[in-house]
Protein backbone atom coordinates (compact mmCIF):
# COMPACT_ATOMS: atom_id res chain seq x y z
CA UNK A 1 0.00 0.00 0.00
CA UNK A 2 1.57 3.71 -0.95
CA UNK A 3 1.85 5.90 1.84
CA UNK A 4 0.09 9.65 0.90
CA UNK A 5 1.52 12.54 2.70
CA UNK A 6 -0.42 15.32 0.72
CA UNK A 7 2.97 16.77 0.24
CA UNK A 8 1.73 19.97 -1.73
CA UNK A 9 -1.84 20.47 -1.21
CA UNK A 10 -0.98 20.75 2.58
CA UNK A 11 2.15 23.28 1.69
CA UNK A 12 -0.48 25.33 -0.28
CA UNK A 13 -3.47 25.13 2.93
CA UNK A 14 -0.54 25.93 5.51
CA UNK A 15 0.76 28.46 3.70
CA UNK A 16 -2.78 30.50 2.71
CA UNK A 17 -3.83 29.79 6.37
CA UNK A 18 -0.35 31.09 7.72
CA UNK A 19 -0.93 34.38 5.96
CA UNK A 20 -4.54 34.82 7.27
CA UNK A 21 -2.66 34.57 10.67
CA UNK A 22 -0.03 37.64 9.84
CA UNK A 23 -0.53 40.81 12.43
CA UNK A 24 -1.06 38.32 15.49
CA UNK A 25 1.64 37.68 17.74
CA UNK A 26 4.31 34.95 18.92
CA UNK A 27 3.13 31.72 18.41
CA UNK A 28 -0.30 32.70 17.02
CA UNK A 29 1.36 33.28 13.57
CA UNK A 30 4.49 31.02 13.39
CA UNK A 31 2.72 27.50 15.55
CA UNK A 32 0.57 25.83 12.83
CA UNK A 33 -1.48 24.27 15.55
CA UNK A 34 -2.01 27.81 17.13
CA UNK A 35 -2.49 29.07 13.83
CA UNK A 36 -5.64 26.98 13.31
CA UNK A 37 -7.43 27.10 16.85
CA UNK A 38 -6.50 31.32 16.38
CA UNK A 39 -8.09 31.51 12.96
CA UNK A 40 -11.45 28.92 14.20
CA UNK A 41 -11.82 31.57 17.29
CA UNK A 42 -11.32 34.59 15.27
CA UNK A 43 -14.03 33.32 12.80
CA UNK A 44 -16.36 32.66 15.30
CA UNK A 45 -16.17 35.65 16.93
CA UNK A 46 -16.49 37.67 13.38
CA UNK A 47 -19.76 35.48 12.94
CA UNK A 48 -20.98 36.64 16.05
CA UNK A 49 -20.13 40.20 15.93
CA UNK A 50 -21.75 40.79 12.71
CA UNK A 51 -24.61 39.85 14.43
CA UNK A 52 -24.31 42.17 17.74
CA UNK A 53 -23.17 45.11 15.61
CA UNK A 54 -26.48 44.91 13.90
CA UNK A 55 -28.36 44.80 17.76
CA UNK A 56 -25.42 47.65 18.50
CA UNK A 57 -26.59 50.31 15.79
CA UNK A 58 -30.17 49.25 16.94
CA UNK A 59 -29.39 50.27 20.22
CA UNK A 60 -27.15 53.67 19.18
CA UNK A 61 -30.32 54.62 17.19
CA UNK A 62 -32.77 54.55 19.70
CA UNK A 63 -30.99 55.83 22.61
CA UNK A 64 -30.33 59.07 19.94
CA UNK A 65 -34.23 59.34 19.71
CA UNK A 66 -35.03 58.94 23.47
CA UNK A 67 -32.64 61.98 23.50
CA UNK A 68 -33.56 64.25 20.90
CA UNK A 69 -37.42 63.12 22.42
CA UNK A 70 -37.30 63.79 25.73
CA UNK A 71 -35.62 67.18 25.33
CA UNK A 72 -39.01 67.81 23.18
CA UNK A 73 -41.24 66.84 25.87
CA UNK A 74 -41.59 62.88 25.23
CA UNK A 75 -40.54 59.67 25.75
CA UNK A 76 -39.26 57.48 22.98
CA UNK A 77 -42.29 54.85 23.39
CA UNK A 78 -44.58 57.53 23.85
CA UNK A 79 -43.04 59.20 20.52
CA UNK A 80 -43.10 55.97 18.51
CA UNK A 81 -46.75 55.24 19.99
CA UNK A 82 -47.55 58.39 18.43
CA UNK A 83 -45.33 57.94 14.73
CA UNK A 84 -47.55 54.67 14.45
CA UNK A 85 -50.76 56.07 14.84
CA UNK A 86 -49.92 59.14 12.56
CA UNK A 87 -49.20 56.36 9.76
CA UNK A 88 -45.43 57.76 9.45
CA UNK A 89 -43.11 54.74 8.19
CA UNK A 90 -39.51 55.46 9.45
CA UNK A 91 -37.24 53.63 10.46
CA UNK A 92 -35.29 54.03 13.67
CA UNK A 93 -31.99 54.83 11.51
CA UNK A 94 -33.93 57.76 9.54
CA UNK A 95 -35.08 59.11 12.47
CA UNK A 96 -32.01 59.08 14.44
CA UNK A 97 -30.35 61.24 11.19
CA UNK A 98 -32.93 63.74 11.32
CA UNK A 99 -32.99 64.10 15.78
CA UNK A 100 -29.30 64.58 14.49
CA UNK A 101 -29.05 66.50 11.66
CA UNK A 102 -32.38 68.26 10.77
CA UNK A 103 -34.32 69.72 14.17
CA UNK A 104 -36.73 71.32 12.26
CA UNK A 105 -38.05 68.24 10.75
CA UNK A 106 -37.45 66.27 13.99
CA UNK A 107 -39.72 68.80 15.88
CA UNK A 108 -42.56 68.34 13.20
CA UNK A 109 -42.59 65.11 13.99
CA UNK A 110 -42.56 65.11 17.60
CA UNK A 111 -46.19 67.39 16.74
CA UNK A 112 -47.25 65.26 14.42
CA UNK A 113 -47.19 62.58 17.55
CA UNK A 114 -48.16 64.35 20.05
CA UNK A 115 -51.34 65.13 17.86
CA UNK A 116 -51.97 61.59 16.85
CA UNK A 117 -51.55 60.13 20.83
CA UNK A 118 -54.61 63.34 21.80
Amino acid sequence: MVRVTYGAPRRKKKTRLIKLARGYRGGRRKLWRTVQETLMRSWAYAYRDRRQRKRQFRRLWILRINAASRMRGMTYSAFMDGLNKADVNLNRKQLSELAIHDAGAFDALVEEAKAARA
